[in-house]
């Protein structure tokens, strides 16, 4: 039985992680290649340097482990990292569960989520290429915010577009990223080719995270290689960055003498649950273990449990390059759920392929039940979660309730991504009974599925692949 002594278990700054984890080489088979949008056939490098430095294109094919962390990188991360490892001890009292239930916070960092991890890490190697300012989207806010701090710190330029109904419903999370300097506009805009074509179909639009990721790419593939583009999920550097936290939780796990049953994440594009899993999935490749792995995501927009796995856009215009993930179709504009930072059509493409493999479960959630775990969560820890993070915590619920219900001890593990702090007008929302309940919209993803790519994977399939 782990010490019951403690309810936080902490890291030194000495014993930060001095690498991020690459699972590429680790995977049961490896991933389709990346396409380029216009030949359909795999992208090279060179393609790939309109949107992203060198550096990160060599991280996004890295065959290697392991890839060191630069010094500017661990000196930044030592505002809030290490971060925390909780024992949820009053949680599992109130579900009156045998369950052990243990939670990483990732709201201690400036912005207030996981975001940063990879946000400095992406600004540091553009300044070091000479890149002046960089193109991004936002969903919530979160990813928006980290930017543009990281941008502040190394004197790059940021402009963000942040999807509308977002920016509508968190007002201080557009305000913070001015704080930080940057430039933000309400997505879909006037300013671009693609938010002008979505606009003139639909003049009241949304928005969603395609939608957003279409205008920032065209800011960026315009710009003649003054602008790149930055992205804050999805792609394969990105998952690598944000495995510090995983990386982290390991050994706080061995100070907490004790090992997770199953690991929970909240899951949209896929950073933060892969920034926790994907250590502890390599894990129980070598060590043979029977560790679980379960995303949470919306009803409203379930690219695990309802999408395919295919080749599709990760934007909605189709300017992006073409990946093999879970998809809804890159078409498909989800409904405007406040857990902003979970609507977008696709799922990373590590995330989709562990799926496939039935190394991770997935399921989905309604909105209200997610704000009514994270209103328990909050009355019995404190802490307000994201709407996102609470899609996490809801899984954790059913976990420890089932515990309970087969009288068994089970070591429930999940990553708290973010703070709620920007969110009270989602909880207002709640409290005032006016949340719906969206569930997946069949008819509008099958005619989004009309507009998927046909690629004829047969003539680049790696070896062993089917």
């Amino acid at each position: 039985m782990p010490d019951s002594k403690y309810t936080k278990y902490l890291l030194n700054e000495s014993e930060m992680p001095r690498a991020w984890y690459n699972i590429i080489p680790d995977l049961p088979r490896p991933l389709s290649p990346v396409l380029h949008p216009g030949t359909k056939q795999p992208v090279t490098p060179d393609d790939l340097s309109v949107l992203f430095p060198m550096e990160l294109i060599k991280q996004e094919m890295s065959p290697e482990r392991y890839i060191e962390i630069p010094e500017p990188v661990r000196e930044v991360y030592r505002l809030w990292r290490p971060s925390p490892l909780y024992r949820a001890r009053r949680l599992e009292k109130a579900l009156d569960t045998p369950a052990r239930i243990y939670y990483k916070y990732e709201g201690v960092s400036p912005p207030g989520s996981h975001k940063p991890n990879t946000a400095v890490a992406q600004v540091y190697y553009n300044k070091m290429e000479g890149v002046q300012k960089i193109s991004t989207e936002t969903g919530a806010g979160q990813w928006g915010s980290a930017l543009s701090m990281a941008g502040a710190f190394f004197g790059v330029e940021i402009e963000v577009f942040m999807v509308k109904i977002s920016y509508q419903q968190k007002p201080y999370r557009r305000s913070m990223i001015q704080a930080y300097g940057a430039t933000i506009h309400a997505s879909p805009t006037n300013l671009t080719d693609a938010g002008r074509a979505v606009l003139a179909q639909d003049p009241d639009s949304l928005g969603s995270l395609g939608i957003a990721i279409s205008e920032a790419v065209e800011v960026a593939a315009k710009s003649e290689g003054t602008v790149k583009y930055s992205l804050g999920s999805v792609l394969n550097h990105v998952l690598m960055h944000q495995t510090i936290i995983g990386e982290e939780t390991l050994l706080q796990m061995a100070k907490a003498d004790d090992y997770p049953d199953v690991v929970i994440g909240c899951a949209g594009g896929g950073s933060n649950m892969a920034g926790l899993i994907l250590p502890f999935v390599r894990e129980r490749l070598n060590r043979g273990l029977d560790t679980r792995f379960l995303a949470a995501e919306p009803t409203a927009c379930p690219s695990m449990t309802k999408g395919i796995y295919t080749y599709d856009f990760g934007d909605t215009v189709g300017m992006t390059p073409l990946v093999k993930m879970n998809t809804l179709g890159h078409q498909f504009i989800p409904p405007g759920i406040h857990a902003g930072g979970l609507r977008y059509h696709g799922m990373a493409p590590i995330m989709s392929l562990l799926h496939e493999e039935g190394i991770i479960e997935a399921q989905a959630y309604g909105q209200t039940s997610i704000f009514e775990a994270a209103v328990l969560f909050a009355r019995h820890e404190g802490i307000l979660p994201a709407p996102e993070s609470a899609h996490a915590i809801r899984a954790v619920m059913d976990e420890a309730l089932e515990a309970k219900e087969a009288g068994e001890e089970r070591v429930i593990l999940f990553n708290l991504s973010g703070h709620g702090h920007f969110d009270m007008g989602s909880y207002d929302a709640y409290f005032a009974g006016k949340l719906v309940d969206y569930e997946y919209p069949a008819e509008a993803v099958q005619e989004a599925y009309k507009e998927l790519p046909q690629i004829d994977e047969a003539s680049f399939a790696p070896a062993g692949d089917d």
